[in-house]
């Protein structure tokens, strides 16, 4: 409790924390700034060692297995407290001690060959159907929403994301479009729907496909969308559209000239892709190590300064990119209130330590939104100058075009 107790006086600068250790004993951190008050109690020396070696990773275990529980608040307010103080932009030595170690091991785990690929895809989203349906949208959006104001339900943002890609790749009837990383199928069917294109869905997990395969054949698309359980890297045809929303962050550093070389293969003469990312305003770092073990397991957010020598390197002109900075700590906002909401019936399905590691997946992820310096990039790429109109005035014209047909489908 020594280390962690030193860790945590230098630490604290906004906000107050209390701690209750393994015997009882009470320790208090209270910095000169107002912020989240919370309470919290380690109930063994090992945990709260650990916590004080390495906190990207123990701190997430302990919650998890319970060996810190929070008495006051929640674990969203224990992680909003510990990233404010830290902020981003700026390296803690005691707080990062524990990266010296870990970066050799993430190195090698970012790259990502096919079978590795699979089994990755396959942690995270083979998970139940219904656990999925507790907190998506009615579209299985697993992925940044799209807020146009604070008023919006997670089902309007999420309509709004998909018309605001889809109006960036400036479809065309008859067009043969290219989802990378389909996810279940909603970005797939909505360009189907909205801008008469066919379109063609790739994703490595087997859930994903049965369920969009399915969901296809009740809206009656099955003739304008054709999804497969492939890797990327095997698609051979051509395409005149290609778009991808929340793969790029499983593609891996060391695979991301063959990624855009792969686009620009496939893509026609007059061709144009859309990918959205998360990405991150700071310089590079290793993937949080918790996030890594648990949750997505060979994934990693980038800065531009990654991503751009590839897609250069690769001979694609980057026509646009747009950085959606709040929007996806709104989402996250939204899919922890459900979350919550159904928190029983996800015990019922899992258990608890389950319940626990989903909460701190969703808390963490947020507050790294709120305070730690993420966002989420939109680039929008093409092989010829004069592919797109001279300025952006379309986007918002199609956007409201494809909103608005929505809209009186619905109705």
């Amino acid at each position: 409790m020594f280390l962690l107790s030193q860790i945590l006086k230098r630490l604290v600068r906004q906000g107050q924390l209390t701690v209750y250790d393994a015997d009882g004993k009470e320790h208090f951190y209270k910095g000169t700034e107002p912020g989240p008050a919370v309470k919290i109690r380690i109930h063994s020396r090992k945990a709260a060692r650990k916590i004080a070696i390495y906190p990207k990773l123990f701190l997430g275990e302990a919650y998890m297995e319970g060996d810190l529980t929070i008495e006051e608040g929640g674990i969203y307010d224990l992680l909003d407290l510990f990233t404010r103080n830290l902020g981003w932009g700026t390296r803690n030595l005691l707080v990062d001690f524990g990266d010296f170690a870990y970066r050799f091991y993430w190195f090698f785990n970012q790259f990502n060959p096919k079978r590795r690929s699979l089994k990755n895809v396959a942690h995270h989203y083979d998970l139940s159907d219904e656990f999925y349906e507790f907190f998506l949208d009615e579209n299985r959006q697993y992925s940044c929403a799209y807020y146009k104001t604070p008023e919006d339900s997670l089902e309007q943002a999420q309509l709004q994301k998909m018309a605001h890609i889809g109006a960036k790749l400036a479809l065309e009837p008859g067009q043969k479009v290219l989802d990378i990383g389909c996810g279940w199928g909603g970005m797939a069917r909505f360009l189907a729907e909205n801008a008469d294109v066919q379109v063609t869905g790739v994703t490595l997990s087997k859930n994903q496909l049965a369920y969009a395969q399915e969901k296809a054949k009740q809206t009656g698309l099955s003739a304008k969308v054709d999804y497969r359980l492939t890797d990327y890297r095997d698609v051979t045809e051509k395409f005149h559209r290609i778009v991808s929303v929340g793969m790029f962050e499983h593609v891996g550093v060391p695979h991301y000239r063959e990624y855009f070389r792969k686009v620009k293969s496939i893509l026609t003469d007059d061709g144009v892709a859309l990918i959205h990312t998360i990405g991150t305003a700071d310089r590079p770092s290793p993937t949080n190590a918790w996030i890594q073990k648990y949750i997505f397991p060979g994934g990693y957010i980038p800065p531009l300064s990654q991503v751009m020598p590839a897609i250069e390197k690769a001979g694609l002109y980057v026509t646009d990119v747009e950085i959606l900075r709040l929007h996806y700590a709104e989402t996250l906002r939204d899919w922890r209130i459900r979350f919550h909401e159904k928190i029983d019936k996800v015990q019922e399905i899992y258990d608890e330590r389950f319940c626990r590691m989903w909460d701190y997946y969703l808390s963490a992820s947020e507050v790294s939104f709120r305070n730690s310096g993420l966002v989420v990039f939109q680039i929008q790429l093409a092989k010829q100058l004069d592919d797109l109109p001279l300025t952006r005035d379309y986007i918002t014209e199609i956007e409201e075009n494809e909103l608005s047909a929505t809209r009186v489908a619905a109705e």
